[in-house]
């Protein structure tokens, strides 16, 4: 299954086995990653595939990622890696919070929302 972004790149989902089926109904390639399965591995064959741009990966498994592979992702260009919320958030966030770290990775500064 393809995944969808565009004509100049393809979406892929790394998610949990509750989220991953939702991702491919929508016609966005999805591989779901059991708990305590290597979030890492799946993250990379998912960037590994060819056209790939965008992977998203859902953000339970990102935070599980140990912190040089995620600053390796936080730094990557091709394919750009973008955490989305879980399902139900096991810590809850600060409202900006995500936005704030979205910006911080897109101009290199941290910003504060007022």
């Amino acid at each position: 299954m393809s995944g969808a972004v565009g004509r100049s790149g393809v979406a892929r989902v790394v998610a949990g086995p509750v989220t991953a089926p939702g991702f491919a109904l929508a016609g966005v390639a999805a591989d779901a990653v059991p708990a305590g399965a290597d979030a890492a591995a799946a993250l990379a064959r998912a960037a590994e595939r060819e056209g790939t741009t965008v992977v998203l990966v859902e953000e339970r498994l990102y935070d599980s990622l140990p912190a040089e592979i995620r600053k390796r992702w936080e730094r990557s260009v091709a394919p750009v890696v973008v955490p989305f919320p879980s399902p139900v958030a096991e810590v809850e966030r600060a409202p900006g919070e995500r936005i704030v770290e979205l910006i911080r990775r897109a101009i290199g500064y941290r910003v504060r929302l007022r």
